[in-house]
């Protein structure tokens, strides 16, 4: 007999050889129906596989991650199937589950492939899935793989076998189609119901461009159609709501060849919905005890060796900047946290005097690849909302939920409800990736469980997701479609002090190192406009509006009094405009819709004779009359946050 631990805590004795699908038949019938795959002593396996020994079981749904992969995988299997009873011949790279789906690498030989072949592909995967063929896997020798794969004259899986080791090689068949595969999938092709190739493109066979391009081959599987059909309206409203196209339409950024790949210009009404951002959260921070300050956008190379960004980030930074001088080197500030350990140094400490908080909108620079830059959430310089705080140790875990309800407040103010806290904390199995102790790591890593857990924050953990430094907690927000952006981020750092001997002096009259937090609510404010356009689908919080209302006189009569209704809005700091265009009224309050302007004032010969104001709201419509004075208290209460 074996025990298994189920993820509530509870413990079942098994015979030993059971299977995951076993255990989820000895629970519920309905729940074994659902078992895709099972995760054991943290390895995700096939729910048909024996467990021999005592294990952690968890049994994994198309309700997570690890769930999905495996579907999504197995489904890259399945479309490799269709794709050779469809053209006999072709020879198979690599196809593994991504974020949204899977891909295949193909080798077509000779023969045309493009997206007008979808729908044939699409056919047979559902052909094939209703055949409900098992999944079934057999563990081979170097040798037999090899062998096999000469025979059927593919050369992909041989370069692929030359990595791997005698006794760790398993194929999986599943149908008439055998591949080269560690694992691990469905119990069988009957779970999947629907399909939809999304995308073709061409990937060269491991990456090398003096290699073959193969054709690669993107979709994305379902367990109900209905799912599919939902996931398609997601993205049809997912391109509407894109940050690239409604940035353009709102007059917000634009990008420049000759000023750079991946450095925004903001343009005027986007300098204004940045530069609200910056000062409410510094009205925040000024109320919780932070000091702004600021840095110099370049910094000494021994700098960034001091704090260790030069060897963990150098390869991604941009070339070394020489002067005259010999052997002089300056970088673009990739970090705004060495500086600030220089600020803290520039007098003595006591203990009295902590926690310090500095906060400073730093621009850094990080040399992304060009193929990696997309619109504003990556880019090559973006502007942290960062601040470091120095202080005791006994102060850690206070500061740190202080900086949780600065975050949450940030959240809350513009409109994101639904979050996820992630506590990243350091690999146990590869500690060469960090710097420090393992003592300053379980110190900072106990102080960010026990914060999130007084908050009563939902969380997660993730291994291996800490900065190089320490360990964090990150911010999971989802959007209104439903997906997860990594946002506001906190971290903790026993590190960068003791690299840079910071001191303070303690009630015992010795010298003491303090403990510096990171932390950044935005995270970056491009990043952060960037899904809170995506978010609102570009209709900002009436606070954060740059233009909250527009006057639209119906003819130039009336323009005097529109100007004045406008000067006097504008007098109690609402920000609006005039649209003194000769075109018809329909015209203005069609392009006003266009540009998302909240509210619009229409004059005519009625509102001018009783010095009113008709108010027609974007998506709504007539509100009707109103005094200016009346319009412009609706407004001030509605701003308030």
């Amino acid at each position: 007999m074996i025990n298994i631990t189920l993820p509530d805590g509870s413990v079942r004795p098994y015979e030993s050889g059971i299977t995951a699908h076993q255990i989820a038949l000895s629970i519920s019938e309905g729940l074994a129906r659902n078992v895709l795959a099972a995760e054991v002593d943290g390895q995700v396996w096939d729910s048909s596989r024996p467990i021999e020994n005592d294990a952690k079981v968890k049994l994994l749904t198309w309700n997570d991650n690890e769930g999905k992969s495996t579907f999504w995988h197995s489904s890259a299997h399945l479309m490799a199937e269709a794709l050779e009873e469809l053209y006999p011949g072709t020879k198979f790279g690599i196809g593994p589950a991504i974020e949204t789906g899977f891909y295949y690498d193909v080798d077509f030989g000779d023969r045309e492939f493009s997206s007008v072949d979808f729908k044939q592909i699409e056919d047979k995967v559902i052909e094939l899935a209703k055949r409900k063929s098992e999944y079934t896997r057999k563990p081979i020798s170097k040798a037999e793989a090899e062998q096999y794969f000469t025979e059927k004259g593919d050369e992909y899986k041989l370069d692929l076998i030359k990595d791997l080791q005698d006794g760790t090689i398993t194929l999986y068949t599943q149908g008439k189609f055998t591949d080269l595969c560690r694992g691990p999938h469905i119990p069988n092709t009957g779970f999947i119901k629907a399909v939809k190739l999304m995308n073709v493109a061409g990937a060269y066979w491991r990456g090398d461009e003096t290699r073959k391009q193969l054709t690669r081959i993107y979709g994305v599987t379902f367990t109900k159609q209905s799912e599919l059909t939902e996931y398609l309206h997601m993205i049809e409203e997912a391109k509407k709501r894109d940050h690239r196209k409604l940035g353009k339409e709102l007059e917000l950024f634009t990008f420049s060849e000759k000023v750079g790949m991946g450095l925004p210009l903001w343009l005027p009404k986007g300098t204004a919905l940045r530069e609200k951002l910056v000062s409410f959260l510094q009205k925040a921070q000024a109320k919780a005890g932070y000091e702004q300050v600021i840095t110099p956008h370049i910094g000494h190379k021994n700098l960034y060796i001091t704090s260790g960004h030069y060897e963990k980030y150098g390869a991604d930074s941009f070339q070394p900047i020489k002067t005259p001088q010999e052997g002089e080197e300056f970088f673009l500030k990739p970090m705004n946290c060495p500086h600030h350990c220089e600020i803290y140094k520039t007098k003595p400490r006591s203990y009295k005097d902590l926690p310090v908080r500095y906060a400073e909108f730093g621009t850094v620079y990080r040399y992304e690849q060009s193929g990696e830059l997309h619109g504003l959430t990556r880019v090559r310089g973006f502007t942290q909302d960062d601040a470091h705080l120095f202080c005791r140790p006994d102060q850690v875990k206070e500061e740190f939920k202080k900086v949780i309800d600065l975050v949450l407040y940030v959240f809350k103010a513009l409109g994101f409800e639904h979050y996820t806290a992630q506590i990243s904390l350091r690999d146990p199995e590869n500690k060469t990736k960090y710097i420090g102790t393992d003592e300053n790591w379980a110190l900072a890593e106990s102080a960010i469980i026990e914060a999130a857990a007084e908050k009563g924050l939902q969380t997660v953990v993730e291994l291996g997701e800490a900065a190089f430094y320490g360990p964090k907690l990150d911010f999971m927000v989802k959007d209104a479609l439903g997906r997860k952006w990594q946002l506001g981020t906190i971290q903790v750092d026993y590190n960068l002090p003791e690299r840079f001997e910071l001191e303070y002096t303690g009630s015992d009259n010795l010298k003491h190192r303090p403990v510096m937090i990171h932390r950044a609510p935005f995270g970056s404010l491009e990043r952060f406009v960037a899904v809170l356009i995506e978010h609102c689908a570009g209709e900002f919080p009436l606070w954060l509006t740059p233009e909250q209302f527009i006057v639209l006189p119906i003819s130039e009569k009336y323009e005097d009094y529109a100007k004045k209704v406008l000067e006097s809005l504008n007098n109690s700091d609402i920000r609006g405009l005039i649209d003194i265009r000769d075109e018809k009224i329909g015209r203005k309050i069609r392009d006003a819709e266009v540009k998302k302007i909240p509210y619009m004032l229409i004059i005519g010969e009625k509102e001018m004779n009783e010095g009113v104001v008709s108010v027609r709201k974007h998506g709504e419509g007539d509100l009707g009359s109103m005094t200016q004075e009346k319009f412009r208290i609706q407004l001030v209460k509605e701003i308030t946050i």
